[in-house]
């Protein structure tokens, strides 16, 4: 299988412990919204849609990473800044 890379690595704290995961894929993501997500909310859900859409070539694949990025705030999640 093909993994799609959607650009810059977003990577948030995803515990109490401090634990930092990265997300680089649709996949990825994709697969953390659908097993391991801490809430099911509108943002949640509005990420899967639009991550599956963005696998199948009908929306761009940034709008399915901001829509994941938004999700991941909604769960609580902390951004990590990535030093340049």
């Amino acid at each position: 299988m093909i993994e799609i890379n959607w650009g810059k690595p977003l990577s948030f704290v995803i515990s109490p412990e401090g634990e930092v995961k990265t997300f680089s894929t649709l996949e990825t993501a994709a697969y953390w919204l659908d097993r391991k997500w801490p809430v099911d909310d509108v943002q949640r859900r509005h990420a899967a849609q639009m991550l599956d859409a963005a696998a199948h070539c009908m929306t761009p694949v940034g709008t399915a990473r901001e829509a994941f990025a938004h999700a991941a705030r909604s769960a609580g999640f902390l951004a990590v800044a990535k030093p340049h």
